[in-house]
């Protein structure tokens, strides 16, 4: 079993002043990381024909499977550590890549894409797959969480997004692969730029993303009608959003999912 940690001060400022976090303890070590990639065998088997792994977004609200993950203390222990003690769990999705896909996720920013009234979410970047180079680890621009947020143009058709940022807007000779084994965590702030390329190897690349908030951060209902927080650790000072429940059944998927769609204009 991977041994509960907690963030040094040291990682702590390494965050702020870079805006991600790689290298750190795993968080399911053996036979633990087998068990992971069965559940995820699992919750796929639950796709219908057309949708793609990349559909599942936000199946916590069914899959205590799912759940559970997002609940796990040695997670929560680290995001602690840069959210501070009251914080909930927003959002929840599987990034994945094919063999051999062309498919690209083009340089940007995610509160670019979200439409929250404050900005101080931890993205937690879970490898249920080895992640390598070869076969698309993410990418991230350290310090540029600090530039604030930039114009996006309409993303090309080879990338799974609907937005990026212009070329010259930063510079990609600083970018650094956050490369892990399964098992692992990556932890990024919602401002950074990343990215990441093709995966030009044999086998998938699988990540499970979890977005932790602050409690003072709103998730507009207007844009997000379903939102759903989850307390994970701490107290809700604000009470602005709804309380979740916890699912039952252990792999579930909602009667309704929505599916990942590409956008074909930009957002001012």
């Amino acid at each position: 079993m991977a041994a509960t940690t907690r963030l040094t001060p040291e990682q702590v400022q390494f965050y702020a002043d870079n805006g991600y976090l790689n290298g750190l303890a795993p968080v399911y070590t053996g036979e633990e990381v087998a068990e992971l990639q069965e559940g995820y065998r699992r919750i796929v088997s639950l796709l219908y024909d057309g949708e793609l792994p990349s559909d599942i977004m936000n199946w916590h609200l069914t899959s205590k499977w799912l759940y559970d993950i997002c609940a796990n203390p040695r997670i929560l222990d680290l995001v602690e550590g840069i959210l501070g003690p009251n914080f909930y769990m927003a959002r929840t999705e599987f990034i994945t890549k094919s063999p051999k896909s062309d498919k690209i996720v083009p340089w940007h920013q995610d509160s670019y894409y979200w439409s929250t009234e404050k900005s101080k979410t931890v993205t937690v970047w879970l490898a249920v797959s080895d992640v390598t180079e070869q076969n698309g680890a993410m990418k991230v621009i350290p310090g540029t969480h600090n530039a604030g947020i930039i114009q996006h143009r309409i993303a090309g058709k080879d990338s799974i997004l609907s937005f990026e940022l212009e070329r010259g807007s930063f510079n990609e000779n600083d970018a650094i692969a956050l490369v892990n084994p399964a098992g692992c965590i990556s932890m990024h702030d919602d401002a950074i730029i990343h990215g990441s390329g093709p995966n030009v190897s044999d086998g998938w690349r699988i990540g499970f993303v979890i977005r932790y908030s602050q409690t003072g951060v709103y998730w507009d209902p207007k844009h997000y009608p379903d939102f759903r927080m989850y307390m994970m650790r701490g107290v809700d000072e604000f009470k602005r959003h709804e309380q979740g429940e916890v699912p039952i059944e252990r792999f579930a998927r909602p009667e309704e999912s929505n599916r990942r769609i590409r956008k074909t204009e930009a957002s001012n």
